[in-house]
């Protein structure tokens, strides 16, 4: 019996040392050398100073500045440390009103454009964090935010067809666009008057 205890008790000693602190040790040291930029959280870094993660979605509301899809997270949107969904069914009256708030508030921002909302910029996603919203998101903002900054509508589709990422290799999920990363490309553009992103990443 006191062999059988000592076996065992050798065995997690020498088990929790390989998977509890080497092999831990083993994938950061390799991580931080292969992939350093992911392995610290894919965090955006301006002038020295981090303003957001390309992981993790941020609230924008100024009109110069393309818009996230919205978030269900609490007690603030984009909240990472608490991740979910509203969990309100399609035809809860919840749900319903505050797709119709949305809803109301897109037209209001833009009321020339009366091409159909996508669903991504009236919907939370099931994470609430999503840091990406569809092209056809985007591409509905052109107008807006060009309008807001005194731009043509073509330099900026560009700047959104330059931020478009395809599907992961070539054949998952669907085209998408970085909501943050397009607007720090938006804001290294010549504007009417000072309006640059503030180094918190949200406006």
């Amino acid at each position: 019996m006191s062999t059988q205890l000592r076996t065992a008790g050798l065995m997690l000693l020498t088990f929790t040392v390989l998977t509890g602190l080497v092999y831990p040790l083993a994938i950061t040291g390799i991580a931080q050398v292969v992939f350093p930029h992911q392995a610290n959280g894919s965090v955006i870094v301006r002038d020295a100073q981090p303003i957001g993660s390309a992981l993790i979605g941020q609230p924008f509301d100024d009109p110069k500045y393309f818009w996230s899809r919205p978030s269900a997270t609490t007690p603030f949107p984009y909240n990472a440390g608490s991740s979910n969904g509203s969990n309100l069914a399609v035809t809860n009256p919840a749900q319903l009103d505050a797709i119709a708030q949305r809803v109301r508030r897109l037209r209001a921002s833009d009321p020339g454009n009366t091409a159909s909302i996508p669903a991504d910029l009236v919907t939370a996603s099931a994470s609430g964090l999503d840091p990406h919203i569809s092209v056809a998101a985007a591409r509905w903002q052109i107008s807006r935010v060009a309008r807001a900054r005194g731009l043509e509508a073509d330099v900026v589709g560009k700047l959104v067809t330059a931020a478009t990422e395809g599907r992961q290799l070539g054949a998952l999920g669907e085209a998408r666009v970085n909501v943050l990363t397009l607007n720090l490309a938006l804001d290294g553009l010549p504007l009417r008057g000072e309006h640059r992103l503030p180094s918190s990443g949200t406006p």
